[in-house]
């Protein structure tokens, strides 16, 4: 793999083409933020934003780009996928600026595991994400008489139940496969616990794919089924927040990019929006990464190296993370100026590595290779928009399952 140099002068000429998925209000002001930073080194950025699917266009776009030998020098990249193009020598490293900077020092070992191929980093991160997030209208909550967040599937159920009784939409969802299947995976760790979210969604054991824990994750999901409102389907993930800004909506369960929408539109946290972690003890770890692509020319070359050391940047990780709602990959980056969601996010984290219940995300590409969750999302949507039976569902996942393997 090729290594880059490593030099650091006040102004680089580099060149950048960076394909992403952030086209939202919250996740657009956030990429703009690392363009402004990279054009301030004098660098030149070619913005190649793909909408849609969690990221799944994005990728179609980048293996044709790669097949027709022209990727870009930069593509936003997570988990295996990372993997993936590392093994068929598709990636530059980093190793370089990674040593010169000290990343190892500052980055949770099981995030600086995922950006490295033989011990090598090939992408940066940008961020934390955590998935398990309940964002509410404490407006809405009030007029239906719920007194508090929900932290047990049970009273998550009586408080939709009585939004539902009140007339307001108990939750606001997108009815898109990744969303289904971010909504699943949370049921998932609030019914089984981190050690058995492991078992079923990382490790794919075919015993905790099959047992009665799994059915009854299946049988809340069922439940969540009928607190969507008749219009949830192929709605963006954004249009879902914006209902519960709006209060037409009590809940909506998304990663912390939905506080970014919050953010964006200028609401406050704790005021005009409540946040909590989902039911269980655990912490469901998403992080967007820039993995650098194998391109020609000293422009881009110097481009991938100046993009990764700015992008590990302490200033640009606090800057970028208050504009994504998301919170830093280093952890030696102060939190003062975040806000309260945010620090509650950071000091799960820290209890969950020390307590091994920090688990990485199916659903957001971190814990699987992609052909798997893709039969993880074929089956839970299909369960999400039929009459399938819990235990029919479980059955149907661990063969597909076995057969992606």
């Amino acid at each position: 793999m090729a290594g880059l140099t490593l030099g650091t002068p006040a102004r680089a000429e580099g060149t950048v083409e960076v394909l992403h998925w952030w086209t939202s209000g919250g996740e657009a002001k956030a990429v703009g933020e690392l363009k402004k930073s990279f054009e301030a080194t004098g660098g030149t950025w070619i913005d190649s934003p793909i909408a849609g699917g969690g990221g799944d266009a994005a990728m179609t776009a980048l293996r044709a780009r790669v097949v027709a030998g022209n990727p870009p020098t930069a593509v936003q990249l997570k988990g295996p996928g990372i993997q993936e193009w590392a093994q068929q020598g598709a990636l530059n490293d980093v190793q370089a600026v990674a040593e010169a900077e000290g990343w190892d020092a500052v980055l949770p070992p099981a995030l600086a595991g995922i950006m490295k191929y033989e011990g090598q980093y090939v992408a940066a991160p940008v961020n934390i994400h955590r998935v398990d997030w309940i964002w509410a209208n404490p407006e809405a909550l009030a007029k239906a008489g719920v007194e508090a967040m929900p932290t047990t599937w049970e009273e998550f159920n009586a408080a939709a139940d009585k939004l539902q009784a009140a007339g307001i939409v108990p939750l606001a969802h997108g009815g898109q496969p990744w969303q289904d299947a971010t909504v699943f995976e949370d049921v998932v760790l609030g019914v089984g616990g981190a050690e058995f979210f492991r078992k079923a969604l990382v490790e794919l054991d075919q015993d905790a794919l099959t047992s009665d824990t799994m059915v009854a994750a299946f049988d809340q999901l069922r439940k969540m089924r009928g607190y969507v409102d008749p219009n949830f389907s192929g709605r963006d993930w954004n249009l879902a927040t914006a209902m519960v800004m709006r209060g037409e909506a009590g809940f909506q369960i998304m990663g912390d990019w939905a506080k970014g929408e919050f953010l964006a539109a200028g609401k406050v946290p704790g005021k005009d929006f409540l946040c909590a972690p989902t039911p269980g003890n655990g912490f469901v770890l998403n992080s967007d990464s820039f993995t650098f692509f194998k391109v020609e020319g000293d422009e881009n070359l110097t481009g991938q190296k100046v993009l990764a050391s700015l992008i590990m940047s302490p200033d640009f990780q606090k800057t970028f993370n208050l504009a994504k709602g998301s919170i830093p990959a280093r952890t030696d980056v102060p939190l003062d100026d975040f806000d309260d969601c945010a620090k509650r996010s950071h000091a799960d984290l820290v209890k969950a590595i020390e307590s091994d219940a920090l688990v990485p995300s199916m659903a957001h590409e971190m814990a699987v290779p992609r052909s798997v969750r893709g039969e993880f999302l074929d089956l839970v949507t299909e369960f999400f928009n039929s009459d399938m039976s819990s235990q029919d569902a479980v059955e149907k996942l661990a063969a597909a399952v076995k057969r992606a393997m």
